[in-house]
């Protein structure tokens, strides 16, 4: 198979990342395009895989449709050269009409529900969509399922390992909670609302007369709160997600990845979806809107105190696959009617 693999987020990275490489010791050819948005672009350099960046993050309605037209562009051209014989990349926005256009296979991931303008025309125009097993809106298209989250393509036990030494590299050693802020700049972002620089200041206040306190933010901080920023290699982030004590924020993949890894983890979002509603019923995340802020700090305080419940994590494993086995799989499956 020639595979194109298209990233637009730095998760992203890290879910095809183990399939990409188990593709290639395969005797698969694989191609990666890029988006450069936030920390990407890092990671696909600090993990040495090979890239081609065909657009960067714009912002507002009229940025990301004129950011969509010049992905589109640029991946039909890449694609007409390189000659794929399946597409995937999580969201799709590029390649389902793309590969509509080209008459080749696309594969999408994805596991966010409320993204609905994207989700209501990219759908149909895929050759699949896979989602979790807990994801509960309507598709429109060919859609499969799997028991698993999108975090254990690359989390799970077999891909990752926990590492206290990595932690050097950070100046960090525990106990310490981890806070994520990011941009709001995503598609299904607009018109939502965040946390404000007051509130943000007294999540970290709250939390610092317990743990120290570091933070991960797409972006500038409150001036006041820039001394705190997390500061390492990329690629390492997820060691310092597991050996935290919590993790807390709007960041909807960080908190995910957290609860995966078995940290307690705090999101404070305004929206609804049920692959999180899946990892609160473990115990290992709970979700509170922005309205709610108060009760997502006692609740923060409460899982710096006793943590999740016992055998959350062990549970959620047992109930869940290895996501990238999961991939490889349904590709080689189907390889014989995409040549």
């Amino acid at each position: 198979m020639r595979i194109l693999i298209d990233i637009l987020h730095p998760a992203h990275v890290h879910f095809f990342r183990n399939f990409r490489t188990e593709m290639l010791e395969r005797g698969h050819a694989v191609l990666v395009t890029a988006r450069e948005k936030d920390v990407a672009i890092d990671l696909l350099e600090e993990f040495e895989i090979p890239h081609e960046v065909i657009s960067t993050q714009r912002s507002g309605r009229l940025g990301l449709a004129g950011e969509l037209l010049q992905r589109s562009t640029r991946l039909t051209r890449i694609a007409r050269s390189f000659k794929p014989t399946v597409m995937t990349g999580i969201m799709g926005a590029a390649i389902a009409p793309v590969g509509r256009l080209l008459r080749v296979p696309t594969v999408v991931f994805y596991d966010t529900e409320f993204a609905t303008r994207t989700n209501r025309w990219v759908y149909p125009l895929a050759t699949f969509v896979s989602t979790p097993d807990s994801y509960r809106a309507t598709v429109r298209g060919n859609h499969v399922t799997y028991p698993g989250y999108h975090e254990l393509a690359y989390l799970h036990p077999k891909w990752f390992a926990p590492d206290p030494a990595k932690l050097a590299a950070y100046g960090l050693t525990p106990p310490y909670a981890l806070v994520r802020f990011v941009s709001w700049q995503a598609s299904h972002d607009i018109g939502q609302t965040s946390l404000s620089s007051d509130e943000k200041r007294s999540l970290v206040r709250t939390l610092l007369d317990r743990v120290p306190v570091v933070l991960s933010a797409e972006g500038t901080l409150p001036s006041d709160l820039e001394h705190l920023r997390l500061r390492g290699p990329a690629a390492d982030i997820h060691h310092v997600l597991a050996h935290a004590d919590l993790v807390v924020g709007d960041s909807g993949t960080m908190v995910s990845e957290a609860a995966v890894l078995g940290t307690p983890a705090v999101i404070i979002w305004p929206m609804v979806g049920d692959v999180h509603t899946d990892q609160i019923s473990y115990g290992l995340l709970a979700r509170f809107k922005p309205n709610e802020f108060e009760g997502a700090v006692k609740q923060s305080i409460t899982f710096l105190t006793h943590g999740p419940p016992a055998r959350a994590h062990e549970r959620m494993l047992k109930d869940k696959i290895d996501v990238t086995e999961w991939m490889l799989q349904f590709f080689e499956h189907h390889s014989h009617e995409w040549s």
